[in-house]
């Protein structure tokens, strides 16, 4: 082998190192499509949350304009109301009085 030959594959390995570089660390490469790929299941996952979100809300419009039971439910939960035959009791607690 010449010296001549040597320095053409010393040449040609070198560039072929250089583009693997620019391959898995380019602006395009390996590390950032990996990246990506990520990033796209992060929104995946977080599409799938709301999906699953909006139904549960679908669902709870539906119950409130179609059902009285759940309207109860809802205003005793969040409002605290109370049926006209009911009566509340707060005691108060001895160990809190001095």
């Amino acid at each position: 082998m010449t010296l001549r030959q040597k320095w053409g594959y010393g040449i040609l390995a070198g560039a072929l190192f250089l583009l693997l570089l620019v391959i898995v660390f380019g602006d395009n490469g390996l590390l950032e499509l990996q990246r990506l790929r990520v990033a796209h299941q992060q929104l995946v996952q977080q599409n799938e949350c709301l999906g699953q979100e909006n139904l549960r809300m679908y669902r709870a419009i539906e119950r409130l304009q179609n059902d009285a039971a759940y309207i109860e439910y809802v205003a005793r939960q969040e409002l605290g109301v109370i049926r006209a035959d009911e009566t509340i009791f707060k005691f108060a607690d001895k160990a809190s009085q001095p």
